[in-house]
């Protein structure tokens, strides 16, 4: 299960149209993202909604019949929401419990203008839904990105992925790639008391191509190719996977992510948006 709680949905052809007109404002493109990967089949929401359905304080955020807070050492996530494009319902609780909280934040481009970081990078969510009736617990990861301008404007594409090793750490790594600029590569070990340590990320392998003819690339020691357990989600200009990988002498199982930004921004892809990400309120 991946969820994604957007303010400004940087996926979302609605915002990209406002920021054309010159009229864009962030808090009027809220949306609840749900991709839920079972043996039931996959569910997806990710209904946009409008500023007046919105509300948000530090401890709260409200979107539409779904809302988020934060009790003082755990993330709730309620979720009450309807597929698209097939209007199936996810609905439920998602509690996230972080083991630390981060407080690390680092620029993903030389203009500095976009930002991310863990929140809580080991962490367990306990996973309560009704629609449809699963009940699960397991490891969690929360981080958080935000930007001061499009995503188009300095980025090409970037690999992200993540590890869970044996000693309970997590280890990410940022691969970047830039539209003016150096190639920018992140690579950092969090431990559940909320330290990190950076490493310099193994070699580059290269991936095989998605469907949709994506390029992609995975960071994984040793001469053992990289093997694809799964793949999660496989779009015109984004893939999600599971990957066994090769990191600190470990055989990992990793949660990866390729973006390609000009396939994002690509007309027709906008156009296709709108049937994954319907807009109400």
């Amino acid at each position: 299960m991946t969820i994604i709680a957007f303010v400004g949905s940087v996926f979302s052809p609605y915002y990209a149209q406002a920021i054309k007109r010159g009229n864009a404002n962030a808090n009027n493109h809220c949306a609840l993202n749900v991709a839920l990967y079972s043996r039931g089949g996959k569910r997806w929401t990710m209904t946009e909604r409008s500023q007046q359905s919105i509300e948000r304080d530090v401890t709260h955020f409200k979107i539409g019949p779904s809302h988020l807070h934060w009790n003082g050492s755990a993330l709730e996530i309620h979720i009450n929401e309807l597929g698209a494009p097939l209007p199936f319902p996810v609905r439920g609780i998602v509690r996230v419990h972080p083991q630390a909280l981060s407080t690390y934040s680092t620029a993903l481009d030389d203009g500095g203008l976009h930002h991310w970081g863990p929140l809580a990078p080991c962490a367990r969510v306990e996973v309560e839904l009704n629609n449809p009736s699963l009940r699960w617990k397991g490891h969690a990861y929360l981080d958080s990105n935000e930007g001061a301008e499009p995503i188009d404007r300095p980025f090409r594409e970037w690999d992200w992925s993540r590890a869970t090793l044996s000693d309970g750490s997590t280890a990410i790594i940022y691969d970047v790639q830039q539209k003016q600029g150096k190639d920018r590569l992140l690579g950092l070990r969090f431990k559940p008391d909320g330290t990190h340590t950076e490493f310099t990320p193994p070699p580059r392998q290269v991936l095989p191509l998605t469907a949709w003819r994506i390029p992609r690339r995975m960071r994984s020691e040793g001469e053992q190719r990289v093997e694809i357990i799964s793949m999660l989600e496989d779009t015109p200009f984004y893939e999600r996977s599971v990957l066994q990988t090769k990191l600190f002498g470990e055989e990992v199982i990793s949660v990866h992510e390729t973006l390609n930004v000009p396939r994002l921004t690509s007309p027709i892809v906008q156009w296709m948006l709108k049937w994954r990400m319907p807009r109400f309120g």
